[in-house]
C-alpha cells in the first residue's frame, strides 16, 4: 500500500507544483469576480495536465538509469552481453525500428523498455531475470519490450495521463469554486479558503481515480506486446513459458517512476492501479488471441 501511495502522490504532486507556479505567475485569470471563465480555465487545465506527463517522457531514459542503477551496454564484457545486443538487435530489426539501448541492471528478475522516441529507445533487463530464464525465454520477454517500443505505448501512455491530469485539474477547480460560492453565499470577494482547501482535496481524489483509469489502459497494452513478442519471435510458446516461469518467480520491485514499465501485478483491490494484468490471463490469451481479456 505504502507504494501505491507513493505512486500516486509524485503523479499528483506535479500537477500540484505546475498549478501553484502558473497561479503565482498570473496564469490563473480563469476566476474571476463573475465567475469562471471555463475556455481559459480548459487552456489552463491542457497546460498543468500535459507538461508534467511529457517533460516524464523526455526523461524517461535518464530517470531508469539512475532510478535502476542500469549500466548500457557499449562495450559486451562477455558471452552473455554480447548475445543480449546481437538478440535485441536483431528483434528490433525485425520490428521496424531503431536499435535501442541495452543495459543491464541488478536486481531480481524484471525488464523494461521506455524512451520518448522509437529509433532511440532504452531495453533494459536485470541480472535476475538473465540468471534464471533459458535464452529462449530471455528472448521472449526481449520481444515483448521491443514490441513496447514498435506500438508507440510510451507516448501512448504520456497522451493518457496529460489527458486524466487535463480532467483532474479542471474538475477539480470547477467543484472547488461551486464549493467555495456555496460557503460565501454568493459574496463575491474572490475565491476564499473554501476554494483552496477544495480544490486540494478534489485533486488527489480525481487524482487516484485518474491513476486507475491510465493503469486499465496499461494493462491492455500488456496483451498487445505479448502478442508482439509471440509475432517477433514466430510462436506465441516462448512468451507463454516465460511468464509461467514469472509466475513461479517474485518479480522485482521498480522503483515507483518506472512501476508502469516492468512486469507486476497484484491481487484483490490493488489491481485496480496495477499497470500489468495477471500473469494467468496473459498466458490465456496467448493460448487463444481470440478471446478479449477485459
Amino acid at each position: 500500500m505504502k507504494r501505491i501511495f507513493l505512486f500516486l502522490a509524485t503523479n499528483i504532486a506535479v500537477m500540484l507544483v505546475m498549478s501553484v507556479v502558473l497561479s503565482l505567475l498570473g496564469v490563473d485569470r480563469f476566476l474571476t469576480r463573475a465567475g469562471l471563465n471555463l475556455p481559459m480555465l480548459m487552456v489552463f487545465s491542457l497546460v498543468v495536465g500535459f507538461t508534467g506527463s511529457i517533460f516524464s517522457l523526455l526523461i524517461s531514459k535518464q530517470m531508469a538509469k539512475w532510478s535502476t542503477g542500469a549500466r548500457v551496454i557499449t562495450s559486451p564484457a562477455n558471452s552473455t552481453e554480447m548475445w543480449l545486443v546481437d538478440t535485441v538487435g536483431k528483434l528490433a530489426q525485425r520490428a521496424g525500428i531503431g536499435m535501442p539501448e541495452v543495459a543491464v541492471y541488478q536486481g531480481e528478475a524484471n525488464a523494461f523498455a521506455t524512451g520518448a522516441f522509437k529509433n532511440s529507445a532504452l531495453v533494459a533487463v536485470s541480472t535476475g531475470l538473465l540468471e534464471s530464464m533459458t535464452k529462449e525465454e530471455v528472448e521472449a520477454v526481449l520481444g515483448h519490450e521491443i514490441a513496447h517500443i514498435a506500438n508507440g505505448d510510451m507516448v501512448t501512455m504520456t497522451l493518457i495521463q496529460g489527458v486524466v491530469n487535463t480532467f483532474v485539474v479542471f474538475l477539480s477547480r470547477v467543484i472547488g469554486y461551486a464549493v467555495d460560492r456555496a460557503l460565501s453565499r454568493g459574496n463575491n470577494d474572490g475565491p476564499g479558503i473554501g476554494y483552496m482547501a477544495t480544490v486540494l482535496v478534489s485533486q488527489i481524489v480525481l487524482g487516484i481515480g485518474a491513476s486507475m483509469i491510465v493503469a486499465w489502459f496499461s494493462r491492455h497494452r500488456e496483451f498487445r506486446a505479448d502478442a508482439g513478442s509471440a509475432k517477433l519471435l514466430g510462436s506465441a510458446l516462448p512468451m507463454q513459458k516465460a511468464l509461467a516461469r514469472l509466475g513461479g518467480i517474485e518479480p522485482a520491485t521498480l522503483p515507483e517512476s518506472m512501476a508502469a514499465l516492468g512486469i507486476n501485478d497484484k491481487p484483490g483491490f490493488m489491481a485496480l492501479f496495477s499497470s500489468h494484468p495477471p500473469i494467468e490471463q496473459r498466458i490465456a490469451a496467448l493460448r487463444n488471441p481470440q478471446v478479449t481479456v477485459l
